[in-house]
């Protein structure tokens, strides 16, 4: 029997658990649902180590979101065989992979959200439903009633009634079931006057989507897999704006769009502990083995591991053809052959810097994913459905070349903080890399406040932001902020007899929330620091 919660919460990633979370250290009873076997999102069910600023290690994130970090880390020192310089950094970076300084795998960060949920499971607060997806959603007066789950294990329907739902899905799904107001794609010009936007709206315009997976590699092995079913579609793949092949090491630059050759050397030789993770000073996107590693062997004691353990979440396997928004099915399975296509290609086909081709020793990772063809558990979404919000953010807020390198929105209502580029990956309308310098922004709690709906919250992809603007709020630490935010003003609603719109509008009531934030470490502005 399902407790009838004060807080449903749909979606299970990193905003999903940061809610929770939130929620329950208020003494909420909550039932948070997730679609696959794992709670965790991009951090573990799609596989995407997480993306952050540069300073994520003095400061720029929620209190809560810090504990996960070191959590993680703590549990590197406790289980895995380190060498002794590598046990004693404060900033250990278990894959030292470029992207991030907190590379690591996603069962570990699985390990550390369910400990960081245990105790409020324990004490009869959270109910998590795995395997569970939204279906249906009961509204009536600008309120949403209930919302219908299917069991995914057994196709049974179960319907939960709550005083708050918070979507926290990847796609911003119960927003169209619950018929909250949202835009999907690109924005026209006219609506709000970015500069990057098109002319005319493109509801169809979405970041591509990946399949991320695990390699290591084993010199002299062959772990050639079957010949995908698409391969000879993908093998002759040339987009337009790409400079060769798709299945090939040379990409446009990201931020320049200038063809870059990206080199590929399994199990470099290089020592982990002498690579920085700094993407305001380097993309460290040219050197794909250790651009998302997520196992460095060197960081072990020797013979503890015979191979590094890499994530490919790379140009090769970025996908555009079809909207994932509107075409999930068809452009889900697309995805995944264009990942075992890379693969493939990788294995056979790819050139090495001895001259040949193919890396047969190349091995996917099942036991890494927790799937049975090493696959992620779920395509890495890069945009959702966005709720029509009291506060939209636009790029004229957050780019540089509008602001100003030390420029700033400073927002009345900021909630939280977040760093990144302005970064879009191709797209299914047709568009190459859009990555543009931002500033460190703030997180304004009208981006989370639906402009007609009173019991609705976003945590994740789906606040008030735009196609561009997306493309740097959407990264793990802001996700987890949105959902630490949610879980906390649904809570307090409850508590104070208020709604949400009323929090976010009048000042006095504001300062009261602003405060709960403050007292459970929510940073909710920035000091002096220059955006790039």
């Amino acid at each position: 029997m399902i407790p009838e919660p004060d807080i449903l919460i749909v979606g299970g990633g990193l905003g999903g658990v940061a809610a929770a979370l939130a929620a329950c250290r208020a003494g909420r009873r909550v039932v948070m649902t997730e679609e696959t076997d794992w709670i965790g999102g991009q951090l573990t069910a799609q596989a995407v180590p997480p993306d952050e600023h540069p300073w994520v290690e003095q400061f720029g994130t929620t209190a809560s979101y810090r504990a996960l970090r070191e959590g993680i880390r703590a549990y590197y020192r406790q289980w895995y065989p380190l060498r002794g310089e590598a046990l004693g950094l404060p900033d250990l970076n278990p894959g030292a992979g470029r992207v991030s300084k907190l590379c690591h795998e996603p069962r570990i960060a699985l390990a550390v959200l369910d400990a960081m949920l245990a105790p409020h499971r324990a004490s009869g607060l959270l109910t998590v439903l795995t395997e569970h997806r939204a279906v249906s959603a009961d509204a009536d007066n600008d309120v949403i009633r209930a919302v219908t789950l299917r069991d995914l294990r057994g196709d049974t329907l179960t319907t939960i009634p709550a005083r708050y739902v918070i979507d926290a899905t990847e796609t911003g799904e119960l927003l169209a079931l619950a018929g909250v107001e949202h835009a999907n794609g690109a924005e026209a010009h006219g609506e709000f006057g970015e500069p990057h936007a098109p002319a005319e709206a493109q509801p169809d315009n979405q970041q591509g989507i990946t399949v991320c997976f695990a390699l290591s590699h084993h010199e002299g092995e062959d772990h050639i897999i079957d010949r995908p079913e698409d391969y000879e579609f993908w093998r002759a793949y040339r987009p337009d704006f790409w400079p060769g092949p798709l299945l090939g090491f040379e990409a446009p630059d990201p931020r320049t769009l200038e063809p870059v050759l990206r080199t590929f050397v399994p199990n470099p030789d290089l020592d982990p502990l002498a690579v920085s993770a700094d993407q305001s000073a380097d993309a460290g996107d040219k050197e794909l083995w250790g651009f998302r590693r997520i196992l460095a062997r060197k960081l072990h004691r020797p013979g503890a591991f015979d191979s590094d353990i890499t994530l490919v979440n790379w140009p090769l396997n970025d996908y555009w053809l079809k909207p994932h928004i509107g075409q999930e099915a068809e452009a889900l399975r697309e995805a995944r052959q264009l990942s075992l296509s890379v693969l493939y290609w990788l294995q056979t086909e790819a050139p090495r810097a001895d001259g040949g081709t193919g890396f047969p020793g190349l091995r996917i990772r099942p036991d890494v994913t927790g799937t049975a063809d090493g696959l992620a558990k779920s395509a890495y979404v890069r945009e959702s459905r966005r709720i029509k919000a009291v506060t939209t953010v636009v790029e004229q807020d957050v780019a540089i070349d509008v602001v100003g390198p030390y420029g700033r929105t400073r927002y009345r209502d900021s909630v939280g903080v977040g760093g990144y580029r302005l970064d879009l990956h191709p797209s299914t309308g047709g568009d190459s890399y859009i990555d543009i310098g931002s500033v460190p922004f703030e997180i304004p709690l009208g981006a989370l406040v639906p402009r007609r709906v009173r019991n609705l919250l976003p945590a994740g992809k789906n606040i008030g932001t735009t196609h561009i603007t997306n493309g740097c709020y959407r990264l793990h630490p802001v996700e987890w902020n949105v959902g630490e935010v949610a879980g906390a003003l649904a809570a307090h609603c409850l508590s104070e007899d208020v709604e949400p719109q009323q929090v976010q509008a009048e000042d006095k009531r504001f300062e009261v929330f602003a405060r709960l934030l403050d007292r459970s470490g929510v940073q909710r502005h920035w000091p002096d620091v220059r955006g790039y």
